[in-house]
């Protein structure tokens, strides 16, 4: 018996370091990313955790305000925010030395009501024509920093209809555009397609054509501060790799480069 004892004592000892070790592994990881993003990575969280253990405090907002969250000294564990702002945060040190890792892109894409006929994009004047005859439009406003709000604005300058656009244009704090066609506020929104995907009610018409086209490049990288890189890492190779890349795909962004 007291061999068996022993035994025993021996075998919970080392369950209890194992389950010590397993807890001691398992991370919280704060993510600061792009609001584009938010339908494909609420279904690709809890994947995550089931299969890591770890958990994800994530924070969605437009990717100019996130960027310069992090600038002001915010910590973060993962970083995923377009391509450019990523390259600019690891020159200024607010990144951990290592390769950044793209994870998927989307276009800046046209919107109309489901069910309505799809207006002509095909090329640039057809798409000119689109918005000249649209009773109201919709789009992120540019001085807030919205992507898809920037590639619209310009777009229309290029066009040179941006008088005629003012007085039936709404302009929104984030990606509430592709809501409002839902609803009917507004005929047409321009949104990443991301954003226009996951909303009932609205269809995909596609992306802006031609030189007015845009594809927003997401990338992923370890914040310079994180106490848990390998989880972050782990995060990051996760959403760049196979498993989740029809995820994506079913939310309108495309395969990274």
């Amino acid at each position: 018996m007291k061999g068996w004892s022993l035994t025993m004592r021996a075998v919970a000892a080392a369950g209890g370091l194992m389950l010590s070790a397993a807890f001691a592994q398992a991370a919280e990881l704060k993510v600061l990313t792009s609001v584009a993003l938010t339908t494909a990575l609420n279904e690709l969280s809890p994947m995550f955790e089931q299969k890591t253990g770890h958990k994800l405090a994530i924070s969605f907002d437009l990717a100019a305000v996130q960027k310069k969250r992090i600038l002001e000294g915010e910590r973060a564990d993962v970083i995923i925010l377009t391509r450019s702002m990523m390259e600019d945060l690891a020159q200024q040190k607010k990144l951990a030395p290592g390769n950044l890792v793209n994870v998927a892109g989307t276009p800046v894409a046209l919107a109309a009501r489901a069910g309505a006929p799809k207006p002509d994009i095909s090329t640039v004047d057809a798409f000119k024509q689109t918005l000249l005859s649209a009773k109201s439009i919709s789009y992120a406003d540019p001085a807030k920093g919205g992507l898809s709000g920037v590639v619209a604005g310009k777009a229309i300058e290029r066009l040179g209809i941006a008088e005629q656009m003012k007085a039936k244009t709404t302009l929104v704090a984030g990606a509430q555009s592709p809501e409002l066609v839902a609803k009917g506020e507004v005929e047409l929104g321009i949104a990443q397609a991301s954003e226009i995907v996951p909303i009932a009610g609205t269809q995909l018409v596609g992306p802006l054509p031609g030189e007015l086209g845009s594809l927003t490049l997401f990338t992923g990288g370890v914040g310079a501060e994180s106490a848990s890189a390998d989880a972050a890492k782990a995060l990051i190779e996760f959403l760049s790799g196979p498993e989740a890349a029809p995820h994506f795909k079913s939310k309108g962004f495309e395969q990274a480069p």
